[in-house]
């Protein structure tokens, strides 16, 4: 199928490869990966959407849709190779038609041609420009919080408190999705400047991690703790906002390791 590209929203990582910081950057180079359009092409096979319809674009364009991961819903992790994303990748898997050497070009550009497995009808009632943003920074936020149960305890009626660790585009659209799961959040930031935005967001607290008596009050406070940063930190050092058996789940694209008591 066919989209035509309508809003396309911008993500740390399309500097990352587009600056080349992870040595991978094929160009000539079109980024864009929360992708947001109206579909105005289909194949004869297409069942997901029509000719009209709203459709997204997250990050990841294709895989083989045939080992155990792929089956699993879990294509990012493709045995017969790294599953093709939707920029910077090549397309190996042939689904997507063309030379399979050919690099694929993201969201920055007039119209993408997709496999309708890897699209999201998108609802009528969602503002477009608002659907952009939910294919990258959406599911990266929404994922760790169903697995490690924020999504599960919201159905039995039961409160947690989740930090966020980094208050940008993943953080606030963390801290939008925990409160609307009923949750008690935390934003935690170097930056005592982002504590009214983050309240506007639906933060219940604020913790500032370069203020060692903002980190001592909030010391085992949390069941769960995102953390999104993409600059150089020690995670070590968050673990005393987490209370006994919490997890901390690094979500941040960092450019160097690691590193950790």
């Amino acid at each position: 199928m066919r989209i035509k590209i309508l809003w396309t929203g911008i993500c740390h990582s399309d500097v990352h490869h587009g600056r080349n910081h992870l040595h991978a950057a094929h160009y000539p180079f079109v980024a864009g990966h929360e992708i947001a359009g109206e579909v105005v092409e289909v194949g004869s096979k297409v069942t997901k959407v029509k000719v009209g319809d709203k459709a997204g674009i997250g990050c990841m364009s294709d895989a083989c849709l045939d080992c155990d991961a792929c089956a699993n819903g879990d294509e990012q992790h493709c045995f017969k190779g790294k599953c093709v994303p939707t920029y910077n990748g090549k397309k190996r898997f042939n689904h997507l038609g063309g030379n399979p050497d050919s690099v694929t070009y993201g969201g920055y550009a007039g119209s993408h041609c997709q496999h309708e497995h890897f699209i999201i009808k998108l609802p009528d009632s969602l503002p477009i420009q608002a659907g952009g943003p939910l294919l990258c920074a959406g599911i990266t936020m929404y994922e760790p919080l169903k697995r490690w149960g924020a999504v599960d305890a919201m159905k039995a009626g039961k409160k947690i408190t989740i930090g966020i660790i980094g208050i940008g585009g993943l953080g606030t659209m963390g801290l939008k999705l925990g409160k609307a799961m009923g949750h008690t959040m935390v934003a935690i930031s170097t930056s005592p400047n982002k504590k009214e935005m983050a309240l506007e967001k639906g933060a219940d607290a604020f913790v500032v991690s370069k203020d060692p008596e903002s980190m001592a009050a909030n010391a085992k406070n949390c069941d769960l703790i995102l953390a999104t940063l993409s600059a150089v930190h020690e995670v070590s050092f968050y673990m005393s906002l987490l209370r006994y058996n919490g997890t901390i789940v690094e979500l941040g694209l960092v450019t160097k390791p690691h590193t950790m008591s």
